[in-house]
């Protein structure tokens, strides 16, 4: 019985990291950036960025986007935000969001912080708070 007691608990523990790896494989992390590697600084503009660096839950770079709205007269906070809620990423990154990329974002469900320094940099910080 004691045997039984253990193997079905260790059966539950395997079950429970492998459905913790499975959430941080979906997790999607956007980071404006100015170039599109993750040595690049984190872009101060998060609507008018040119790049999205894509990056799942362990920190691997999975995707580079063009931002479509990086050249937008007006309206780019929100558009932008929309595109990265169809894109399915749970978390941005930038220098600097306006009030209106800001509200939108919320609106999505989607957690943003700022951070200063390079791409890499600014997802192990992401990470480290989840």
């Amino acid at each position: 019985m004691r045997r039984l007691f253990f193997i079905s608990l260790a059966i539950l523990f395997l079950c429970a990291v492998m459905a913790n790896a499975a959430e941080m494989e979906k997790m999607k992390i956007a980071v404006a950036s100015s170039n599109k590697t993750a040595k690049a600084s984190v872009s101060n503009k998060a609507a008018k960025c040119p790049y999205y660096l894509i990056f799942d839950g362990e920190g691997k770079l999975t995707g580079v986007i063009d931002n479509p709205y990086g050249d937008a007269s007006g309206g780019a906070g929100p558009s932008a935000a929309n595109f990265l809620a169809r894109e399915g990423v749970i978390i941005v990154i930038a220098g600097n969001f306006g009030s209106k990329m800001i509200n939108t974002l919320e609106d999505s469900g989607i957690a943003h912080f700022e951070f200063k320094g390079s791409v890499g940099d600014a997802v192990k910080r992401a990470l480290e708070r989840q």
